[in-house]
């Protein structure tokens, strides 16, 4: 059957074929920028945004960060704190002791913390996240 049959019998029926699928909601991790502080550390700038239903009130993310050559340099813990729902937050974090040309990759390890009001803790964190970058610096999980 065509595509073009299959779209006119939905409309005929009244059933709309799935083109796609609603996303789950999100939440959503952007390395947005890298800089070399003159302390010659790597600022990194996340962009982080609450596409959960319920407010967090602590978040944070154990980061693995890979050198050129594909070793881990450490594994370090990223306290993005309280993220309201909708909200886009802005998060800055040094690396001190290593440039940002020094780093190739940085990937979501774990979840180290993620509650909601009153300390409980948020099933399904590390699933629903949603990582992205600007930079030249690999961002994912």
């Amino acid at each position: 059957m065509s595509f073009r049959f299959a779209v006119l019998a939905a409309i005929l029926t009244g059933v709309t074929p799935a083109v796609a699928q609603d996303a789950a909601p999100a939440l959503a991790l952007e390395l947005n920028g890298a800089a070399d502080t003159p302390e010659s550390a790597c600022r990194l700038t996340y962009v982080a945004n609450n596409g959960l239903s319920a407010p967090l009130e602590q978040t944070s993310f154990q980061m693995a960060v890979f050198d050129t050559a594909g070793a881990v340099t450490r594994l370090i813990v990223l306290d993005f704190g309280a993220l309201a729902v909708g909200k886009t937050k802005v998060v800055q974090f040094d690396i001190p002791g290593q440039t940002c040309a020094q780093i190739s990759r940085i990937v979501v390890n774990d979840v180290a913390q993620c509650t909601t009001t009153g300390g409980a803790a948020v099933e399904g964190c590390l699933a629903a996240l949603a990582t992205a970058s600007r930079s030249s610096i690999q961002f994912g999980l």
